[in-house]
């Protein structure tokens, strides 16, 4: 196998969803987990993309990742609580957002959380629903502890995405879809993959509080609690650590407080003595239609706007250009769509186990 190849869209595309299929999800299921994981390769966020797959496929091997049976506990006018009894938090989560914006279509606003669910992938998927209906789509999510509170250095928090997107005038729309931590631990595991070193500042030993930079030792210390991410801004007050580190727990608050779910530390996959669990996170989706507002062709343009007036201001003297959040995601799929899914050499491996694994003899990559 060569180090660096890249394979067709449609191709990944389809093998993703057979390798669910395989695992037992329907084929509606199927499809949404392929999409949102394509989704994110489309988008440039490598860290939730194919390269998740395997870790999909190691959970629902164990019994960890179902097949969605949730359960709606309460729907009122523009609200709903539902629970998502352990099964597949992609298909779980595109039914929420897709109430929201029901609802958003209906009272203006919707708003739909989650408890009892698993991993819901990219985070920005889910605004983008809402766009497709021309609604402003909003959504976070709590996840295992991984991220220290300032002054702290046991894991607490998940890396907790705060996520907006909004319709705009221009060709692409507004997405900011980032974790509140500085990094999340998609990117220790690339570098792991990689064999690179993470930068400095931006995990820390739980004891010491030292920086740490060894990405595949860190993988298995996590595990064991003993280091933690950094929150958005660092350790410490200095460079405002305390605001990452808020607003994680407004997601924390968000994913857990509404729908009366699991938080901190109970989410860290075990049970009391220390068997594997579910990990039961929660989730929020909220969708929010302008046309209640005074139109969504006012907000598009105006929007929009914001945007140019951003990217059209005074750079610095080194810098090439200013961007807006969603334009680099937007330049990313475009060469993805010409070029293919970049694929690195264990990656490949990995493909070619669950192929083989589950007997998919159809599938004759090319980088073999």
């Amino acid at each position: 196998m060569k180090n660096d190849v890249t394979i067709a869209l449609d191709e990944l595309y389809n093998f993703m969803k057979e390798v669910f299929i395989g695992l037992g999800y329907p084929e509606e299921q199927a499809k949404i987990s392929a999409e949102i994981l394509i989704e994110a390769d489309l988008r440039g966020i490598t860290s939730h993309g194919v390269q998740r797959l395997k870790y999909y496929f190691v959970r629902v091997k164990a019994e960890q990742h179902l097949v969605a049976d949730y359960e709606i506990l309460k729907d009122e006018a523009a609200t709903a609580v539902i629970d998502g009894n352990h099964g597949n938090g992609h298909f779980i989560s595109y039914k929420a957002m897709e109430m929201a914006i029901e609802k958003a279509k209906k009272y203006g606003i919707g708003m739909v959380v989650v408890r009892n669910s698993t991993h819901y992938g990219i985070a920005g998927y889910y605004p983008l629903m809402a766009i497709k209906k021309g609604c402003l789509g909003i959504t976070g999510t709590n996840a295992r502890p991984a991220v220290a509170p300032t002054f702290g250095g046991e894991p607490m928090l998940g890396t907790n995405p705060l996520t907006f997107g909004f319709p705009t005038d221009e060709e692409f729309p507004f997405v900011l879809d980032c974790a509140t931590s500085i990094i999340q631990r998609g990117k220790v595991e690339l570098a792991a993959r990689d064999g690179t070193p993470l930068q400095e500042g931006v995990v820390i030993d739980r004891e010491t509080g030292n920086s740490r930079t060894d990405a595949a030792q860190l993988l298995k210390d996590f595990v064991e609690n003993k280091a933690a991410l950094l929150a958005l801004g660092g350790a410490g007050e200095e460079l405002s650590g305390h605001k990452g580190y808020g607003y994680s727990a407004v997601v924390e608050i968000l994913s857990a407080a509404l729908q009366n779910g699991v938080f901190l530390k109970d989410l860290s996959g075990l049970d009391e003595d220390g068997n594997k669990a579910h990990f039961r996170v929660g989730h929020f989706f909220i969708a929010i239609d302008p046309s209640f507002f005074l139109g969504l062709e006012t907000f598009k343009k105006v929007a929009g706007n914001i945007c140019r007036g951003l990217r059209n201001s005074d750079k610095l003297p080194d810098a090439i250009r200013i961007y807006t959040a969603g334009e680099k995601e937007f330049d990313a799929e475009k060469k993805v769509r010409e070029n293919g899914v970049p694929l690195s050499k264990s990656i490949q491996e990995d493909l070619i186990f669950m192929r083989d694994e589950l007997n998919l003899t159809t599938y004759k990559f090319g980088f073999e």
